[in-house]
This record gives C-alpha cells, structure tokens and sequence, in this order.
C-alpha cells in the first residue's frame, strides 16, 4: 500500500510535470518548427520597412490581446453570432491596426511549417518584440507555447483596458489587477516612444490640462482642432519611429501627449522611475524586455486548452 507520504510526493511531481509540460518556454517551436520565428521576422521587418507605424501598431494589438483574458488571441477575432469582436471595444474602435500584417504572418508561418503550428496569440507576441526591435529597440526571449482562444468580449474589453484619461492611482489599479506592478507600468507606457495618436484622444488635455507645457499644447493644437479632425494624428514624442527614451524626456517637460502619460511624471508615486529612465537608456531597455515578459505571462492558454488557429480571424 503506497504511504500518504509517498502519495502526496507523487502527486507533487506529477503536478511540477504538468506545469513544466505546459508553461511557457522561448524554445517551444525549436524542435515542432524551427522556420517560425525566422518567417515572422521577415515579415515584421518588411511590414515595419513600407511603413514606420506598423511596428507601434503591432506592439499595440499584443497589449490590448493580453489584457483582456490573457494573452490568448481572442482581439483578432470577427464577430459571430455568439459574440462581438473585441475591435469594438471603446479602447479598440477605429484605432487597432496591422490585422492585415497579422494575416500575412500567419500564412507565411503556416507555408514554412507546412501546417498550423504556431497559435495567432504567440504570432502576436512575437511580432510586438520583433518590431520594437525593428524601431531599434531591446529584444527579449518571447516565451511561447500559448493557444489560441474561442471566444472574445467586447464588454470584458471595455472595462479592463486602461484608457488615455486615467489619473495615476487608476493606472496603478488597472495594471494591479493584470498581475503588474508599478514598475511594469511605467515600463510598458513607454511603449509609446513609438507611433501616432488620434486627436479625439489627446484633445481634452491640450486644451484643458494645468500640467501640460504651454508651448507643447499650442504646437498640438495645430493639428487638433476644438472641433473636428478626430483623427488628425500627433506622435507621443518627437522621434515616433525610433524607439528611444525621448517618451520620458518629454514627460519630465510636462510634454506627455495623453493624460495617461503625463500621470507618470506629475508629482506621484513613478516619477523617479520616470527620471530614471529618461536619463538611463539602458535601464528602460532592461525593464521594458522583462515587463514585455511578464505581460506575455497573463493567463495564456496551454497544453489542450484553446486551440491552434487556422485563420486568426476566426475559430476553427
């Protein structure tokens, strides 16, 4: 008869095993398709070369999939009779971009593997570290191994993404509630030294902000009417295809575009953080790659659960 110790020792490892089995691992398409990632950067680079923007839109859509339900796929979902896309989610509508790259990749990807291996979710992953890389920013080990869900919600989507007129304390909160802490914040919002942002988003604060330098808000108000031209496109700072620490150079000039940004650097709890990395290139890159991580970690979807994808747009 096997002792309760004994049991409860197998048991244990039986569980790390399953864990170990399905958790995430860089290495995940070495030995099912060592062509994948290879195929993904190409088309990254040759998407990222015709068009600056596409890296920030890219990096963008993995950010917006993750923090609904994980990291799971379910933002490049269509509508079906079940249930409505995430796209029109208030924090997506008329404002996610690259499903076409995403498209491209995933045929690309499936040609090289000779069959649908690699899951939309990792796709994303994958695609958001190699276009920062692509601006000239870090690169970082993408964990993979995720599946693909399916389902998507539209409401979920409305209520967990952060929006661009959040205070401090409910940016903290809405990163908290991901798993993420302050430092993941502050990092992942500098995802925004690269890419565009719509007038109709920035515009109560060039217009109404105490915090705001003077001279920034004239310069935007140029391109962003009180009324009308919602979307006029401004960068979030002067170097919108490189990705450079000037994000937080501007926040400590009180030059932050959207009043997200700004509340890093506006008296609270991140603004040494924000020095920090202004002055110390080094120290975002390091941070940005683990928080990128950490992000990518979010409730994925592993070992049987969900599936593989054949087109990213809808479920099998």
């Amino acid at each position: 008869m096997v002792s309760p110790t004994n049991f409860l020792l197998h048991a244990f490892l039986w569980l790390a095993l399953a864990a170990t089995a399905f958790s995430l691992s860089p290495n995940f398409y070495h030995n099912v398709c060592p062509q994948a990632l290879p195929a993904i950067k190409r088309v990254v680079e040759a998407a990222v070369h015709k068009e600056r923007r596409m890296g920030a839109s890219l990096l963008r859509l993995h950010f917006h999939d993750c923090f609904v339900n994980g990291c799971d796929g379910s933002l490049l979902l269509d509508s079906t009779s079940s249930f409505e896309t995430e796209k029109n989610a208030r924090g997506n509508l008329n404002s996610v971009r690259g499903f076409e790259v995403v498209d491209q990749i995933k045929a690309e990807v499936d040609r090289v593997c000779r069959r649908p291996v690699v899951s939309c979710a990792d796709i994303l992953a994958v695609a958001a570290r190699d276009s920062v890389v692509a601006l000239g920013g870090p690169t970082w080990k993408v964990r993979l191994g995720r599946r693909d869900s399916t389902t998507a919600s539209r409401t979920l989507a409305d209520s967990v993404l952060p929006s661009a007129s959040m205070d401090l304390p409910a940016l903290i909160n809405n990163f908290k509630n991901q798993g993420l802490n302050k430092r993941d914040l502050v990092a992942l919002s500098g995802g925004h030294t690269i890419g565009l942002s719509q007038c109709v988003i920035f515009r109560n604060r060039i217009y109404n902000a105490t915090n705001i330098d003077p001279a920034f808000a004239k310069e935007c108000r140029a391109t962003c009417p009180r009324t009308g031209g919602n979307t006029n496109l401004a960068p979030f700072d002067p170097t919108p295809a490189r990705f450079d620490t000037a994000y937080f150079k501007n926040l400590v000039k009180e030059r932050g575009l959207l009043t997200s940004d700004q509340a890093l650097f506006s008296g609270g709890s991140t603004d040494k953080l924000v020095e920090t990395y202004s002055k110390n290139p080094d120290a975002f890159w390091v941070d940005f790659g683990n928080s990128m991580i950490r992000m990518g970690n979010i409730k994925p979807l592993t070992g049987k659960q969900g599936q593989i994808r054949v087109n990213c747009r809808k479920v099998n």
